[in-house]
């Protein structure tokens, strides 16, 4: 085996390198060095986040404690019946209060006086003076009560004693034994001590109970008066709809409305509020009540309130109508019973009422029901009436049930001009001179022309001799806001609609407003949705009677009855579209409205289309025959006996100027300019010619027949001159 070599002598050897190594010295801290863990598969559990503090824990189970519905529902339950302990403990000790004072007849003193009625509170007075010598007689008597009652007692036991001896004595007599004769006393006695045995062992519970007793009956008074706020009631229970109105209902609603000076003048009050409201009186399907506001209250604030005031009553907004009465600081409330007015208020008597006839001039349009329920009764005597409100809810019907009234006169003339043309007056064909109908500008133009015919034959009967009478003569206009919107122009640069003293139509509206009242020359519209531009202020301001179905805001509101109207508590933009189709609420003369009010409401009958055609029916029975008149189209030739003989229809003979009238309704581009001279001399050698009877000029329908018949086929009389 091969040695190893050995190290040769002399080698040097580095200390150093046999010396343990040492890291270099740094100042800086060294930062502690972070595993990265390796990736994990998607299926390993994430890291345990942070887990809140002991105390937070704690803090959010003790709030979601406290706000649990079920701590809530608590809350409320403990809070309610604690109320219903104090209001029980009040009412009570107002009760014993009253029974013992005068202060009733005080409050009520001081309730007749505010309402100004002095021989109540002079009877009231009378009897608080009444109660107060019979207390003074019982206080006094009270003073010998100790000495009466010890006399008494002692005459009641010795009269008592010598019974019980005498009835001793005869039983001692009967058994011969003179025991007996102590016997019936000892009874009593005896009786006596049992009785106090029994109620020493009763008395201890008695005492322990008792408190408790008291405190249920006080809760069982609060429970049956219910005055607890709305918060401390159970959640989710059932407002108690339809209950009837009484005063201390009325009284909280008002103290519950939000008024500050009103809950403060009401908690006040020693009657708690009973004087400011007058009898609570049945009116309809609901009451009526006035309420006396307390000094530093207004009624606008009341009004701005209804919909508050209809949910402390327990009603829906539509079922409360709040107006103002002529007593000042005072609104008058009427309150339906609960859906009463979703209930229909039965047919026309137009419709059940074959027998029906109608007077312009005294009679009243059977148009509806108030809210008391009595019959709404409508004057239309010389007066021109406006009917607006919203697309679909009833306009046409209430203003054709008033016209099929009319109609029910025979002296009245129609002249109507339907410019929404779905058939809704056709059954007026017969009974109207003119019938218009369609939405077209080239209507419109026909319908001002009609209104300027009205203005024409107003202008004849005031020229006429004083004295003289004239058949009532209304021009219907519906859906006017075609006609005021209408871009169309005459051949003059003239527009037929607008509201500028250019307008055509505008113009002629003006001059029957102006002056057809007293020629009985009236005018009537109906409007959806009054702006000014649809609906010009001078227009709605000219009619009599203003009357408006449900509308969109006050501001149209205020534009189709007035501000008086709306501020003395008329709101037809509080109807329910689609669900109040027929209520109106009405601002005229003509009906029957509550003193101090400026308007009343009205549900009108509803006529459908079939009934509508059966009352024109019986009205067309009436009359001797009218032709209606449809206005030709334009450029259309005119054949002058043809028309003649369709103005003139079945009436045997037609006063000339009524000829001349008509045929420029029927023809106005061929007869628009035609004067008594020119009919005359177009109708010469016709043998149809104009001749006077009674000193005026008419025109025969034989005549006029029998000149068409012998006229030769191939010729016709012209329009021309």
């Amino acid at each position: 085996m091969t040695e190893p070599a050995a190290e040769p002598m002399g080698t040097v050897h580095h200390l150093d390198e046999h010396r343990a190594t040492r890291a270099a010295v740094s100042l800086v801290k060294p930062t502690p060095a972070v595993d990265i863990p390796a990736p994990q598969p998607e299926e390993t559990t994430p890291a345990t986040p942070n887990r809140p503090s002991t105390w937070v824990r704690t803090a959010r189970a003790v709030r979601t404690a406290a706000t649990h519905e079920r701590t809530r529902a608590a809350g409320r339950a403990a809070a309610r019946h604690a109320m219903f302990t104090a209001s029980g403990g009040r009412i009570m000790a107002r009760r014993a209060w009253d029974g013992r004072t005068a202060s009733r007849y005080e409050r009520m003193m001081r309730t007749a006086e505010a309402a100004g009625d002095h021989a109540s509170a002079m009877e009231w007075e009378m009897r608080g003076a009444s109660f107060k010598a019979a207390r003074h007689q019982r206080r006094m008597d009270l003073l010998n009560a100790p000495l009466r009652i010890a006399k008494g007692a002692a005459i009641g036991a010795g009269v008592t004693e010598g019974s019980l001896l005498a009835l001793g004595l005869v039983m001692a007599i009967a058994e011969h034994d003179a025991s007996w004769i102590l016997a019936p006393t000892m009874a009593i006695v005896e009786l006596i001590r049992w009785c106090v045995v029994i109620v020493s062992i009763v008395w201890g519970p008695l005492v322990t109970v008792g408190p408790w007793l008291a405190l249920l009956a006080l809760w069982a008074v609060g429970r049956r008066r219910n005055d607890i706020p709305v918060w401390a009631r159970p959640a989710g229970a059932a407002a108690d709809v339809g209950a009837p109105i009484t005063p201390s209902v009325v009284v909280t609603a008002m103290r519950d409305l939000g008024i500050s000076a009103m809950r403060k003048a009401i908690q006040e009050m020693g009657d708690a509020g009973a004087g400011m409201l007058s009898p609570i009186t049945i009116a309809g399907c609901g009451v009526e009540v006035d309420v006396t506001l307390p000094s530093g209250v207004s009624t606008d604030e009341v009004q701005k309130r209804r919909r508050k005031l209809a949910e402390n009553l327990n009603r829906h907004e539509h079922e409360v109508f709040i107006t103002i009465p002529p007593a000042p600081r005072t609104v008058r409330l009427w309150i339906a019973d609960s859906g009463a007015l979703d209930e229909p208020i039965g047919p026309s008597p137009l419709v059940t009422d074959e027998t029906l006839t109608a007077n312009y001039k005294t009679g009243r349009a059977p148009w509806g029901q108030d809210l008391r329920g009595d019959a709404a009764m409508l004057s239309l005597f010389q007066r021109h009436l406006l009917i607006t409100g919203l697309s679909n809810q009833g306009k046409t019907a209430a203003l054709r049930a008033l016209a099929l009234w009319l109609a029910l006169d025979r002296t009245v003339e129609f002249r109507i001009a339907d410019l929404k043309g779905v058939g809704d007056w056709a059954m007026f064909e017969g009974l109207a001179t003119v019938l218009i109908q369609g939405p077209t500008d080239g209507h419109v133009v026909d319908a001002t022309e009609m209104v300027e015919g009205l203005v024409a034959e107003m202008e004849w009967r005031i020229v006429q001799p004083p004295g003289t009478t004239f058949t009532p003569l209304i021009g219907i206009v519906d859906e006017a806001q075609v006609a005021f919107m209408c871009p169309q122009v005459d051949d003059k640069k003239r527009p037929y609609g607008g509201s500028k003293a250019t307008s055509r139509y505008f113009m002629a509206v003006r001059k029957i407003h102006n002056q057809g009242r007293a020629v009985d020359v009236i005018l009537w519209e109906g409007t959806q949705d009054p702006t000014d531009q649809n609906l010009p202020k001078l227009v709605r301001e000219g009619a009599h009677t203003r009357a408006s179905l449900v509308l969109g805001t006050e501001s149209q509101a205020r534009m189709a009855l007035g501000d008086k109207a709306v501020d003395g508590g008329a709101a037809p933009h509080l109807l329910r579209q689609g669900l109040d189709k027929g209520t109106l609420a009405v601002a005229s003369d003509g009906i029957d409205i509550p003193t101090g009010q400026s308007s009343i409401t009205v549900r009108t009958h509803y006529i459908d289309t079939d009934q509508a055609a059966m009352v024109a029916d019986r009205a067309k029975a009436l009359r001797d025959g009218v032709t209606t008149l449809h206005p030709a189209a334009a450029g259309e030739p005119a054949d002058l006996l043809a028309d003649i003989a369709s103005v003139i229809g079945d009436a045997a003979r037609v006063l000339t100027q009524d000829v001349l009238q008509r045929l420029v309704s029927l023809n106005p581009d061929a007869y628009g300019d035609w004067t008594f001279g020119d009919l005359a001399e177009a109708l010469e050698g016709t043998g149809a010619e104009p001749y006077k009877t009674n000193g005026r000029m008419h025109v025969s329908r034989d005549l006029v027949a029998r000149a068409l018949a012998n006229r030769p086929a191939e010729d016709s009389a012209s329009a021309s001159r």
